[in-house]
């Protein structure tokens, strides 16, 4: 049952995503009409595509890069996350030993490097995204959970992390919440940042370097022509259509509806959702601490994640990983009540001492998740497409090392990047309908069901991890 007062902070939160919602918001660039080429076309305008362009032009001057997005950059999920850009390429250190042990070395340090290449780029082109290299720290409010936190730590610190461990006042004296029984604090690699104006920094420093960019304009078809490859688009309020003729394409679109097929039994659709309280006044900030700005998330399955912005808001998003039959996606499944009144209801449990607060947006939004939790790497047409998908939620940082990877790919040679297991191996296929949503809700389900039983895993959710199967966000 929800507590009373959750429709009262809920009643004037708007149904958009914060981070979207300000001044800064650039105007949207004209779409794209007519007959094109280019030596480039990359499909899809958030981190991904934005990366990809931008380090196609760093590579090759010259090169012709058109970069096309259905909605403008940043629209989707790069414009509606929490902004936890962190340093792991594989879902964290966990789920990279595990699928990867052979390489995980070597993954981590490209993971550091890819996440100094960010902070890099952002100081380079002045991107104004309020980068915090601050860390996360994931609490324990379980007491099975501490057993797994020092587990977590101890794998940590055998691979170089800075990982500090805490006790339960150690914890509270970072961020006081009375559900926190403990804490790991990763200390130097997870960074914060404001993830739409990433995305806008990235849009202006691809223009800066020329790319092409044409906005509120859908890719509806892909086929060969000749020795390149043709895009068929229909762009603006008219409908109107277009071709792009390119020597190469990148397919950068992530949860949305593949224009390739072999990609749809790879990936599902996942819709998250996220509320951001009005700002804390003085002693509401003082109440809870928080000195430090990490990154928060605890250790549920059903896990929520949550961070301080610079203005002294609070997002608290999570806990809800919806799958919708079909793969069906539409910006009606944005706004879900049963979801926000948990988050609200979550939130007032973990920070009881700001009890009165508001909330002043909600919104969801859809995120690509794959069985192997972290991305995978394939080309298409003879070598003429490259795409890379799969981020299940941690593509702030890792779609800048997907862009890389997709380069290398479309280059042909063989490379370091290239030659990883991570890029040459894929994902096992999630089964069609309707036994696809079966087993989600079903995995659901009994996630939830572990939650509810100091984490002891039911047959069915055992069996997937013998099968190296998993369903998150």
């Amino acid at each position: 049952m929800t507590r009373p007062g959750i429709g009262r902070a809920l009643a004037d939160a708007a149904p958009v995503p914060y981070w979207l919602d300000r001044p800064e918001r650039p105007d949207p660039l004209p779409p794209l009409h007519g007959t094109h080429a280019a030596d480039l076309l990359v499909v899809g305008g958030g981190y991904s595509g934005l990366w990809t362009a931008l380090l196609a032009k760093r590579d090759d001057p010259g090169r012709d890069v058109l970069l096309v997005d259905a909605g403008s950059c940043g629209w989707a999920a790069s414009g509606r996350n929490g902004g936890f850009c962190a340093a792991s390429l594989t879902h964290g250190l966990a789920n990279g030993a595990e699928r990867f042990p052979g390489e995980i070395d070597e993954l981590e340090r490209l993971g550091r490097e890819n996440l100094d290449a960010i902070a890099a780029t952002v100081a380079e082109f002045g991107i104004d995204c309020d980068f915090e290299r601050t860390g996360e720290l994931a609490v324990a409010v379980e007491p099975y959970q501490l057993d797994g936190l020092a587990e977590e730590a101890e794998l940590a610190r055998r691979y170089g992390h800075d990982v500090w461990l805490l006790d339960a006042d150690e914890v509270r004296a970072e961020v006081d919440s009375p559900t926190y029984l403990g804490g790991m604090w990763d200390r130097n690699r997870v960074a914060m940042l404001d993830p739409a104006k990433l995305a806008w920094g990235l849009r202006r420093a691809c223009l800066s370097l020329g790319v092409r960019i044409a906005e509120h304009t859908r890719v509806t078809g892909l086929r060969r022509d000749g020795a390149a490859l043709g895009a068929n688009t229909v762009g603006g309020r008219d409908a109107a259509p277009g071709h792009v003729r390119a020597r190469q394409v990148v397919l950068a679109t992530n949860a949305f509806p593949p224009l390739l097929r072999r990609l749809r039994s790879w990936l599902v659709p996942v819709y998250d959702y996220a509320l951001m309280t009005e700002p804390l006044g003085d002693d509401e900030r003082k109440s809870i601490g928080w000195a430090n700005r990490q990154g928060l998330a605890d250790t549920g399955n059903q896990f929520h994640y949550y961070r301080i912005t610079t203005d002294g808001r609070i997002l608290f998003g999570g806990y809800d990983a919806v799958y919708h039959y079909g793969n069906r996606t539409t910006p009606a499944l944005e706004q879900r009540w049963d979801t926000f009144n948990a988050l609200a209801d979550h939130f007032f449990t973990t920070f009881p001492q700001l009890d009165g607060l508001q909330f002043s947006h909600r919104w969801g939004g859809v995120i690509d998740t794959c069985t192997r939790f972290c991305p995978f790497f394939g080309t298409a047409y003879d070598g003429r497409l490259a795409y890379a998908a799969g981020y299940t939620g941690l593509g702030v940082g890792a779609t800048r090392f997907g862009a890389r990877v997709m380069l290398d790919l479309l280059a042909g040679g063989d490379t370091p990047l290239t030659r990883l297991d991570l890029v040459r191996s894929a994902p096992l296929p999630f089964p069609p309908e309707p036994f696809r949503a079966a087993g989600i809700n079903l995995t659901r389900w009994s996630l939830a069901r572990a939650d509810e039983r100091e984490g002891r895993r039911n047959l069915w959710l055992r069996t997937l991890d013998r099968l190296g199967l998993g369903f998150d966000s």
